[in-house]
C-alpha cells in the first residue's frame, strides 16, 4: 500500500493500527485494515524504509496518527545496509 492509499483508508476511519517495525538499522510501517495487515511501500512498489526514527514519527504525525505501536526486537543500530 503506498502513502496515497493510506491516506485514504486514515480519512475513512478504515485503519485500526499501525506498527512502526525496526528491521537492521531500518524502520518501515505496517498497518492493519479490516481485513489484512499491509505494508507501506514507495510509489515503484518497494518496502518503504526509514534509517532514522525521528523522520518517521515526523512522516506519522504528518498522516494525522497520533500513537503507533513501537517493534524493535530486531532492531540493529550498528547494523550496516549491504547498498543493493
Amino acid at each position: 500500500m503506498n502513502e496515497s492509499t493510506l491516506r485514504v483508508l486514515i480519512e475513512a476511519g478504515a485503519l485500526r493500527r499501525l506498527r512502526i517495525v525496526a528491521d537492521g538499522a531500518r524502520f518501515h510501517v505496517e498497518v492493519d485494515t479490516p481485513g489484512t495487515t499491509v505494508v507501506v511501500l514507495t510509489t515503484k512498489g518497494a518496502i518503504k524504509t526509514w534509517s532514522s526514527l525521528d523522520s518517521l514519527a515526523r512522516w506519522v504525525r504528518n498522516l494525522g496518527i497520533g500513537s503507533a505501536r513501537l517493534e524493535l526486537e530486531r532492531w540493529q543500530p550498528e547494523q550496516r545496509s549491504l547498498g543493493f
